[in-house]
């Protein structure tokens, strides 16, 4: 597979996208959004994970971030994929879900061109990682992830958007710690 686009060195932070696949909606509920919350919660206190901007859409996340303390971040995302896999999963399946049988239904069709033998396949293969090499890059995936939300009509203002990483940066109420920087 090309490293192209994944984060295989250590120290250094990544803007990073992790789609689901089929582009499915899995985020329009809140027991979804929160999946992804907890465990990027998790990955910060156990994993080394920095997070720096984030956006939960419906059918995506974007993150700036790094791994430190000797994690690599290409680890933090493969373990992170997995176990929100798994969780999403079990959601649908115990948790009210108008979508339950075509949801797994297509989960279950998108992992038959495996090699390795699973029963469901929530994420796209790999992830999208661009190293950031700049300021004004920064600056740039920054406005870019908070402005997704405006972007698809969902909020008029980035910070109105909960599961965004604006309200921290605009020194509102959040679930999700971050570290802010001073760009601005």
């Amino acid at each position: 597979m090309s490293t192209k686009y994944k984060a295989t060195t250590t120290e250094e932070a990544f803007f990073i996208t992790i789609t689901a696949v089929g582009w499915i909606d899995i985020f329009t509920r809140l027991n979804q959004k929160y999946n992804i919350i907890n465990a990027l919660e998790y990955c910060q206190k156990n994993k080394g994970l920095e997070i720096y901007a984030y956006c939960i859409m419906s059918s995506h996340i974007h993150l700036l971030c790094k791994g430190t303390n000797g994690y690599v971040l290409s680890d933090i995302m493969r373990d992170f994929k997995k176990y929100t896999s798994k969780k999403i999963i079990q959601t649908i399946q115990e948790m009210p879900e108008s979508r339950r049988e075509w949801m797994l239904v297509y989960f279950t069709k998108a992992c038959e061109h495996l090699k390795k033998e699973q029963h469901y396949n929530v994420w796209q293969n790999g992830y999208h990682a661009e190293i950031v090499e700049t300021n004004q890059f920064i600056k740039q995936k920054v406005n870019y992830i908070h402005n997704n939300p405006v972007k698809d009509k969902i909020v008029t203002l980035p910070e109105d958007y909960y599961f965004s990483s604006a309200r921290n940066y605009a020194g509102l109420d959040n679930d999700l710690k971050i570290i802010l920087l001073n760009l601005f």
